[in-house]
């Protein structure tokens, strides 16, 4: 009896990242670990600036919710939202999120 016929397990070895891609669909949690990349990865993506300067960073309904403790640093990240989002989109992919909301 073979049991990897029943688990749907391979016999080649696969390398750690496209294993874990793999996992991430077998589970559907692709967009969980994406939003969980993107929040633990503000700082790298604004700068120490801004990630100085925010409180919290969450994401609800595909909207990036982003508290900015400055008043300055807040109208200086409305006017870049477009490429707020670029740069998200760049890094994280597509589809994360859809629009940048600053509090």
């Amino acid at each position: 009896m073979n049991q990897d016929k029943y688990f749907g397990r391979k016999k080649e070895a696969a390398p750690l990242e496209a294993a874990f891609n793999e996992l991430l669909k077998a589970y559907r949690l692709e967009g969980k670990y994406k939003e969980k990349l993107l929040i633990n990865s503000w700082a790298e993506l604004v700068g120490h600036t801004i990630a100085s300067r925010t409180s919290s960073v969450f994401i609800k309904d595909q909207k990036l919710m982003v508290r900015i403790t400055s008043g300055p640093v807040k109208k200086e990240l409305q006017l870049n939202r477009s490429k707020v989002l670029a740069l998200i989109e760049e890094k994280i992919g597509k589809g994360v999120v859809e629009d940048l909301v600053i509090l």
